[in-house]
């Protein structure tokens, strides 16, 4: 009898929610560009622009769909910034195929939209703005969350983006590449001819 109340109890309460540190929007932006330069480069070799949106929403779900399900929650862009997109809900779990996909459709027709207007470029300066906003708008409401950084396409699926430990730290070592190359640069110029 005991154990079955201590079953019921166990399952009655609610999830707690560990805090995991939250990923800042800077290497969010770098870890989606990332992602977004590999899935424009392989769509652009298509020239049919309808082709193209399909090659692009496709290639954007293998990767950022398919891959991060099978790779721990982190897409290339991700693992390369050590971030990883966890279940708001239920902390440390990968979200659901279904919330990763919608999440995902969202940012892909944002992503494209970017594509087109940055194809434009600035031959029409206002067609290009006009494309970019939906994506700009939606990166911009990751910083009115205090909490977790959600940015629109977060809210909408439940997920969140965090730090993680397992990926290839490319920011950092390309920082310290820099202060290297500072060094030696300061070291050059001290020394007397």
């Amino acid at each position: 009898m005991e154990d079955k109340l201590k079953t019921l109890t166990m399952y009655q309460e609610e999830y707690p929610i560990r805090r995991t540190p939250k990923a800042p929007p800077e290497r969010r932006a770098y870890a989606f560009l990332v992602d977004f330069i590999v899935v424009w480069l392989i769509s652009s070799l298509v020239t049919n622009v309808f082709a193209e949106l399909l090659i692009f929403i496709l290639l954007w779900l293998v990767l950022r769909v398919v891959v991060v399900d099978k790779n721990q929650g982190q897409s290339l862009g991700r693992w390369a910034f050590d971030l990883k997109i966890i279940d708001a809900k239920y902390n440390n779990r990968r979200p659901s195929l279904t919330n990763l996909t919608k999440r995902e459709i969202i940012i892909a027709l944002g992503a494209f939209l970017a594509m087109i207007g940055l194809k434009i470029n600035f031959r029409n300066f206002i067609s290009m703005l006009l494309l970019l906003i939906p994506i700009i708008i939606d990166g911009f409401t990751a910083l009115t969350d205090d909490e977790y950084n959600q940015a629109f396409h977060d809210r909408t699926s439940n997920t969140i983006i965090v730090q993680t430990k397992r990926g290839y730290s490319l920011d950092l070592r390309i920082k310290k590449l820099i202060k290297e190359a500072q060094r030696a640069w300061q070291k050059n110029r001290k020394r007397p001819r």
